[in-house]
């Protein structure tokens, strides 16, 4: 079959490698275009365009799609059977979505219609969802609300990080798509009811907010691992919380309770199991205190 492959990340990863090795003709690639990343700036690939110029595909990296007829007038150029979509970043204007024979197909991270939206592991994670799962979605207009092919569910356990989940959803999605592009299976509208929405995050929805329920906090440690990432402050410094624990305990919410790092929270206490000060190494709790004193009495926030 004739595709464009269209995304960015890590998660588009696998699928462009099993398209790929299943003998599928890839016209094109589209992704992000390189940007500055890193402590030294420099102008990056993305994971995609890295794994297409391995495989000697042709990369097209337009900043925007909508509004610009010649990238649309390109695409349709291309005569695709399909287009296989999962987390490119840009917006597809009707006439893209409708040049494909077969149309567009969107490998979505959420058993849809919940969590759509462009963070939807974070979310169902943050949720204290029981499950999560990968959706194949024929493309329209709406923010993910095409009809859906296919749609597996997976577990999401207690200590399940966002990143755990994603390594779990990422392959899955790419043995879905190769399904559906083999079977060519009914597409069956999503419910009218139950459908929610995960907005794109930013550094800030890190912070730690010590007034929310130690539980919600530790699922937010968990959502937000690897990316935003969470984070509070102690002795002025900015310290990263990259595991914790429900607690035993009471207090005035961010009040440090013990000496293991132990802090109350708006209803119970959450015990920080790994930390990060800015500039420095990931350590366990233990070692960090043993080379910063935060005594019981003082507050994070």
């Amino acid at each position: 079959m004739r595709l464009a492959f269209m995304g960015s990340p890590d998660f588009a990863v696998p699928a462009l490698l099993a398209l790929h090795q299943a003998g599928h003709v890839i016209a094109a690639v589209y992704c992000q275009p390189p940007r500055p990343a890193g402590r030294g700036q420099a102008v990056q690939r993305c994971p995609v365009h890295r794994t297409a110029d391995e495989l000697g595909l042709a990369v097209r990296t337009p900043a925007r799609l909508r509004n610009d007829a010649a990238a649309q007038a390109a695409f349709a150029d291309l005569a695709l059977d399909a287009a296989v979509v999962a987390a490119y970043g840009l917006i597809l204007p009707p006439a893209m979505l409708e040049a494909p024979r077969r149309g567009c197909l969107n490998i979505h991270a959420s058993l849809l219609p919940r969590w759509r939206g462009a963070a939807p592991i974070q979310a169902a994670v943050l949720a204290g969802d029981p499950a999560s799962g990968v959706t194949i979605m024929q493309m329209e207009a709406g923010l993910d609300t095409g009809p859906m092919l296919l749609r597996e569910a997976v577990p999401i356990g207690p200590r399940t990080t966002s990143g755990a989940l994603h390594d779990i959803l990422a392959p899955l999605g790419a043995r879905l798509i190769l399904r559906a592009l083999a079977e060519a299976p009914p597409a069956v509208p999503q419910p009218a009811e139950g459908a929610t929405y995960a907005p794109k995050l930013t550094r800030e929805d890190g912070r730690i907010d010590w007034t929310h329920d130690a539980a919600a906090i530790e699922r937010r440690v968990r959502a937000f691992d690897p990316w935003p990432g969470t984070f509070t402050s102690v002795q002025g410094a900015v310290l990263k919380v990259l595991a914790a624990e429900l607690a035993e305990g009471a207090g005035a919410p961010g009040t440090v309770l013990d000496e293991r790092l132990t802090i109350a929270c708006g209803r119970g206490a959450l015990r920080l199991t790994r930390v990060q000060l800015g500039g420095r190494a990931a350590m366990p709790a233990e070692a960090f205190l043993r080379g910063h004193r935060v005594s019981a009495g003082s507050t994070l926030g």
